[in-house]
């Protein structure tokens, strides 16, 4: 049976084509390879955060005291830090005698139990706003000396 000339046409165009991609392959293989040293491949950041090629001078080395280094963002101070923080009372049940204090400048949670109250009559209802100090519990933070305003 003779060959039709599509199919002769497919055949020559796949005969090349593997021809060329080997021929691409030798010339990629003949080709020198340039290797770069470790050092024109190493990178350095200059004082001002940029990438440089060039080595700092350790003349200029700067060392940094542990106690610098700030790992988290701190919680924002009262403007004055003598100034005794106040709250208002969002959830209080004088039944159990414990409730919470939501701060008015940072909008952080305390717990408040009728222990920590500085005088032992005061009670409190949701809306009231009370000064107090803050302690840290094993638990969290808890408002402490609790006055009604």
């Amino acid at each position: 049976m003779a060959e039709t000339f599509s199919k002769r046409e497919r055949r020559k165009k796949k005969i090349e084509r593997r021809r060329e991609k080997e021929f691409r392959r030798d010339e990629r293989r003949q080709l020198p390879v340039k290797q770069k040293s470790l050092e024109e491949m190493m990178a350095y950041v200059d004082e001002n955060g940029n990438l440089s090629d060039t080595p700092p001078d350790p003349k200029n080395a700067y060392k940094a005291a542990v106690e610098d280094i700030v790992i988290d963002i701190p919680k924002a101070l009262p403007d004055d830090p003598d100034a005794i923080p106040t709250g208002v009372v969002s959830y209080f049940d004088p039944s159990k005698g414990y409730g919470f204090i939501v701060n008015d400048q940072t909008q952080e949670r305390l717990f408040v139990h009728v222990n920590s109250f500085a005088e032992p009559t005061t009670e409190l209802s949701i809306g009231d706003k009370v000064s107090y100090t803050p302690t840290r519990s094993p638990r969290g933070m808890q408002a402490t000396a609790v006055v009604k305003r």
